[in-house]
């Protein structure tokens, strides 16, 4: 006759993670808390005429993001709104991160600074960086002789 043991490696973890997400709570705070930091998540990538960034915002209001070019630096600033809901007695669980958020980025000195737009649609903010003529790539023919 043989007798398994189960052992759970993740059960102190848990118990753990239980305690600082507060699921033996049955409602949480009506509003989440401001000072959590958040950071939106954003992919960079280069086309032959420009580098773009895409961030994504969502629930973020177009009136509540700015986009500033200064000293060679991209910044990105924005703010989600915990908006409360009057019918709502309670929150069960708030794992969205509200509040104000900032990000940098260092813009090479082949960017036209002059000309970028951003466009925002579907909570994702798209920003093209338009590289200067000069430094876009050039094909030259060769007359052979």
């Amino acid at each position: 006759m043989s007798t398994a043991l189960t052992i759970d490696p993740f059960n102190g973890l848990r118990l753990f993670e239980d305690a600082v997400t507060g699921l033996h709570y049955t409602r949480v705070p009506s509003e989440p808390r401001a000072n959590r930091p958040w950071s939106p998540a954003v992919d960079v990538y280069e086309t032959e005429d420009a580098l773009k960034l895409k961030a994504d915002v969502p629930d973020v209001k177009i009136d509540d993001i700015d986009v500033r070019v200064e000293n060679q630096t991209l910044t990105i600033r924005g703010q989600r709104k915990f908006e409360k809901d009057e019918n709502t007695t309670g929150h069960h669980r708030i794992e969205r991160s509200y509040g104000e958020f900032v990000r940098s980025f260092a813009v090479p000195s082949t960017v036209d600074t002059e000309k970028v737009q951003a466009d925002y649609k579907n909570g994702v903010l798209t920003i093209t960086l338009p590289k200067k003529e000069a430094s876009r790539p050039r094909q030259v023919k060769v007359a052979i002789q």
